[in-house]
């Protein structure tokens, strides 16, 4: 859930819309054709069910992707990026110990839960919205990196985190939470963002990039990439130092 340019000039117009007048004597706003369709689009994806059929496993809530929401900067990943991460993360999880942290990655939680319902997960989201996940879902704000509950720290094996923003401060403070959580001794860290945040990936928590191009459901204008602390090997395209 990244900062990325996506395709919403349609429904940025409607920002700029009232500039417009039904005549020149009445200031009475419109909206062209293009912005009041983009308008009921909106709208209609925010009013959807919560449930995503393709997502939920035999129809249950509780793994259900409620739609996204731009103005939180969520883009949601396409099933075959969903798939390929909760397959890795599930190969990384052996022993009674592997319990695995999703820092405002919904899509990666819901998948995982349906591959396997018995993985030990944390959802870890700024939007509320996910409450509904009950005891699996933890509110978190990157603005306070470890506010956060104490039998989290240090908790988990896996920890896949994909931070709202592009920018430098954001993933400071992301990276100090991935400290919070993460095991000491061997832990694995899978981090989702833009291609710009290389250098910083690497500098903050030693992480390379890997071959596997991630791809979401909505068009995204900037390259997205997956950053791992750990040498992936044939998975994932392997690492590309």
């Amino acid at each position: 859930m990244e900062e990325l340019e996506l395709n919403t000039n349609s429904v940025r117009e409607l920002s700029s819309s009232t500039s417009h007048t039904a005549n020149d004597d009445d200031d009475v706003p419109f909206l062209s054709s293009q912005a009041l369709t983009a308008l009921k689009e909106f709208l209609a994806e925010q009013n959807q069910s919560i449930t995503d059929p393709d997502v939920a496993t035999g129809g249950d809530t509780e793994v259900a992707l409620v739609s996204e929401d731009w103005r939180l900067s969520q883009f949601w990943y396409s099933e075959e990026t969903a798939n390929t991460l909760a397959e890795e993360v599930l190969s990384l999880c052996k022993g009674e110990d592997s319990r695995v942290a999703c820092i405002s990655c919904p899509t990666l939680y819901a998948y995982l839960k349906k591959t396997d319902r018995n993985v030990s997960l944390q959802l870890l989201e700024y939007d509320k919205r996910f409450e509904q996940y009950g005891s699996d879902y933890t509110f978190y704000d990157y603005n306070q990196p470890e506010e956060l509950p104490s039998e989290l720290k240090h908790a988990y094996k896996v920890v896949v985190a994909d931070p709202p923003y592009l920018s430098k401060e954001c993933l400071e403070k992301v990276a100090e939470t991935i400290s919070f959580l993460r095991q000491p001794g061997e832990s694995f860290v899978l981090l989702l963002t833009g291609e710009v945040q290389k250098e910083r990936a690497a500098e903050l928590l030693g992480l390379h990039p890997c071959g596997f191009r991630p791809q979401h459901s909505s068009k995204l204008g900037n390259e997205f990439r997956l950053f791992t602390n750990y040498d992936p090997g044939m998975r994932l395209g392997g690492w590309k130092k």
